[in-house]
């Protein structure tokens, strides 16, 4: 466990600091088969950070500050459901009860009763990946350049992408209103 060795600073930024410093990435190891692209999955960020958050005496606590429903429709015509969620991840030291909030913006689309806790996932993922910034165990983008030819789109072969380059796009039924738009972008800001 983390100790707090300033008394005047909440505890919790030191054990976030601790956090940090044991769990340094979370690799892209999952496929998506659909679409066929590496992701980081809740479970391999849970399976990454969780120990250390208990070690260190960390919870998190979700606050739900908003959920929005919406019916969408595949490219199929096949009607799913949306679900929006701003969420205020709240990290609390064990120590001392100190706090530091995250809030992040999350979508997740699904046929049947799964868009909410798939949102609620997706939500989590990138509070934990954000707030303990961790990149993934991949080269560096940045490391390469490329330039077009013949009008190209520029960017590298993926051995991951569709044959024949393809790509998946989902119709929307609907947007998000301005109000929600302006929640967002405030949220990302």
């Amino acid at each position: 466990m983390s100790e707090n060795t300033n008394p005047a600073a909440p505890a919790i930024y030191a054990q976030l600091a601790a956090v940090m410093t044991e769990c340094t990435h979370v690799a892209k190891r999952d496929v998506n088969q659909h679409q066929r692209f590496y992701f980081r999955g809740i479970d391999a960020v849970v399976n990454a950070v969780g120990p250390i958050l208990r070690k260190h005496a960390v919870i998190v606590l979700p606050q739900v500050r908003e959920c929005t429903y919406e019916t969408v429709a595949t490219t199929t015509g096949k009607p799913s459901t949306a679900c929006r969620v701003l969420v205020d991840y709240v990290f609390v030291s064990g120590v001392d009860g100190s706090t530091v909030t995250a809030s992040v913006a999350a979508e997740a689309w699904d046929a049947g009763d799964k868009a909410t806790p798939k949102a609620m996932s997706v939500a989590m993922r990138t509070a934990l990946l954000q707030a303990l910034a961790l990149p993934t165990d991949e080269p560096d983008p940045d490391s390469h350049t490329y330039e077009r030819a013949n009008g190209g789109e520029g960017r590298p072969a993926d051995p991951a992408a569709p044959a024949g380059g393809g790509t998946t796009r989902v119709a929307r039924a609907g947007k998000m209103s301005t109000e929600q738009n302006a929640k967002l972008h405030m949220i990302l800001k």
